[in-house]
């Protein structure tokens, strides 16, 4: 478990939620898988830190958000602009099966399993 953790060590995942206590669960689910975590409340904030950091592995967003685009729409947009990125979306709201995802990318329902969550963005970043 260590050897795992420690080759995650700097490597970046940014966390995309609007609802400020299930953003921070999942920040505390990024630190403790051993990555770095990289907050934003929305897509929009999301596509600046993106502009401005080269060093984000994985993107973790929720799909239901206010703004200019939901996580659907982020998804697609950093598929396109940020290809090496690998996503993970979540939704408490919307089924998988009425989730078209982008390549490389995994969708769970909320609440999600951290464990689960964790063991994909180890197996995305390895």
């Amino acid at each position: 478990m260590m050897a795992e953790r420690d080759s995650n060590a700097g490597k970046v995942v940014l966390v995309v939620e609007d609802e400020p206590l299930l953003r921070m669960m999942a920040v505390d689910l990024v630190e403790d898988a051993g990555f770095v975590a990289v907050e934003a409340e929305n897509a929009d904030e999301a596509v600046r830190i993106l502009e401005a950091r080269s060093d984000i592995v994985i993107v973790f967003t929720d799909i239901d958000m206010p703004g200019s685009m939901d996580g659907m729409k982020l998804a697609a947009a950093i598929r396109d602009r940020w290809p090496p990125i690998e996503i993970i979306l979540t939704s408490g709201h919307i089924r998988a099966a009425d989730v078209i995802l982008p390549e490389r990318s995994v969708f769970y329902p909320k609440p999600y399993d951290t464990e689960t969550v964790a063991r994909t963005m180890r197996g995305m970043a390895g």
